[in-house]
C-alpha cells in the first residue's frame, strides 16, 4: 500500500527581510531568538573528500578504492566534500559573484522577485506556518532549475544581467554531477547503478536556494538556518568562498565544515536514506551567522517529482536487516510541514 506522508499546511505569512533588519545594528527581534542553543563554535573537521574524476575514471583499482571511500562517507557522515567534479572554477566564481550582486541590490529591486504568499519560490524568507515558529537569520532566493520548462522565470533576477545565463550553466553541470553520484552510490553497495534514479522516474526536480546570512550583532542567540535534515535525494552545496558557517551533527556533536576552494559539499537527504534502507545517513546540519561578515551559499537539492513513490530499493533488505520504511509518495510540502518544528519527515515513513 502506498501512503502519502503529507499534511495540510496552514496559511503562510511573511516577515521583513533580515537584511533590512540587520542594517539598524539592533539586537535580533524576539522571534529570531533560539532559547536553547548548543555550542556555536565547534571545531572544524575534515569531513570525507571524494574525487569524482577517480570514481568515473577507467582506472579499475583507483575507482574501486574511491567507491570504498564513498561508501564509508555515506554510511558514517552522510556527507562529503566533492573535488574533481569538472565544473570550471570560473563558473563557480561567477555563481558566487552573481548571488552577491543580487543581494546587494536595493530592496525595491529585489522585491521584483518577491515570493508570492501562496508559493515557496522567489525572494524573501521561508513561509511562516506557526505563531511559535522561531525564524532563521537569513534571506533566500529559491528558484526551480529542473525541469527547465517549469521554471518560473518571472521570479528569476534580470539584474545582475548575467544571472540567468550563469545559473542555467551551473544547473546543467549539477544535473551531470547528481546523476553520476547517484549511480556511484548504487555501485558502492553492490546494486544496479540506475536503481536510485529509477525511483525518480525520469522526473527529477532540482531547486536552487541562494542563502544570504546578514551580519548579526548577537550571533550567539540566532541561527542562520535551524538544525534540520534535507528532504532531498541528495543536496549539492556551494559554500561561501571566504566565510564558514555550515555545521554537521555527528554522534551528538557539532562539527564545522571548512572551506575547500571550488569544492562542493554533498549530503544525503531523507529520500536517499529511505531508498537505501538507511544504509546511507541523512545528516542533521545547520548554519550559524557572523557578527562581522555576511555569508552567501547556494544549496541545490535534487528531489523526486511530486507524487513519485519512494521505497527501499530491492536488494537492501534481508532477514538480518529488515525493511525499515514503507512505500511513500513524495510531496514537496512534506519538508515545509516538518522544518519549522525541527521534526523529520523520514520518521513518518518508518515501519
Amino acid at each position: 500500500m502506498v501512503e502519502a506522508i503529507d499534511a495540510p499546511l496552514p496559511p503562510t505569512s511573511t516577515t521583513p527581510q533580515v537584511q533590512d533588519i540587520s542594517l539598524h545594528g539592533d539586537d535580533p527581534p524576539p522571534r529570531y531568538i533560539v532559547r536553547e542553543l548548543p555550542d556555536l563554535s565547534p571545531p572544524s573537521t575534515t569531513i570525507p573528500i571524494i574525487d569524482l574524476s577517480r570514481l568515473l575514471s577507467g582506472d579499475e583499482d583507483g575507482g574501486r578504492e574511491e567507491l570504498g571511500e564513498l561508501k564509508a562517507a555515506l554510511t558514517s557522515w552522510g556527507c562529503f566534500q566533492l573535488i574533481g567534479h569538472g565544473i570550471p572554477g570560473e563558473l563557480l566564481d561567477e555563481v558566487q559573484v552573481s548571488a552577491k550582486q543580487f543581494f546587494r541590490l536595493p530592496s525595491e529591486e529585489k522585491q521584483m522577485c518577491f515570493r508570492p504568499e501562496d508559493d515557496v519560490e522567489g525572494y524573501g524568507n521561508d513561509p511562516i506556518l506557526s505563531d511559535k515558529q522561531i525564524l532563521d537569520w537569513s534571506d533566500r532566493l529559491l528558484l526551480k532549475l529542473v525541469p527547465e520548462d517549469t521554471r518560473k522565470l518571472h521570479l528569476w533576477p534580470t539584474n545582475p544581467t548575467q544571472f540567468r545565463e550563469v545559473v542555467s550553466g551551473y544547473s546543467d553541470e549539477l544535473k551531470r554531477i547528481v546523476e553520476a553520484l547517484m549511480k556511484a552510490m548504487a555501485r558502492c553497495v553492490g546494486l544496479e547503478e540506475d536503481c536510485f534514479l529509477k525511483q525518480y522516474g525520469g522526473k527529477e526536480m532540482m531547486m536552487s536556494r541562494f542563502n544570504h546570512y546578514p551580519v548579526c550583532p548577537r550571533p550567539d542567540v540566532v541561527l542562520g538556518v535551524k538544525a534540520h535534515s534535507d528532504g532531498s535525494g541528495v543536496t549539492v552545496l556551494l559554500q561561501d568562498d571566504k566565510v564558514e558557517g555550515l555545521q554537521i551533527l555527528k554522534e551528538g556533536r557539532w562539527y564545522g565544515v571548512p572551506i575547500i576552494p571550488h569544492a562542493l559539499v554533498v549530503n544525503v537527504g531523507d529520500q536517499m536514506q529511505i531508498m537505501s534502507n538507511e544504509e546511507f545517513k541523512s545528516p542533521i546540519h545547520r548554519a550559524v551567522v557572523n557578527s562581522e561578515r555576511k555569508r552567501i551559499s547556494l544549496a541545490a537539492p535534487s528531489i523526486p517529482h511530486d507524487g513519485n513513490e519512494i521505497e527501499p530499493v530491492e536488494g537492501l533488505g534481508s532477514e538480518e536487516r529488515p525493511r525499515l520504511f514503507r512505500k511513500v509518495k513524495y510531496s514537496g510540502s512534506i519538508h515545509l510541514h516538518h522544518y519549522p518544528s525541527g521534526t523529520r519527515m523520514i520518521d513518518d515513513a518508518r515501519i
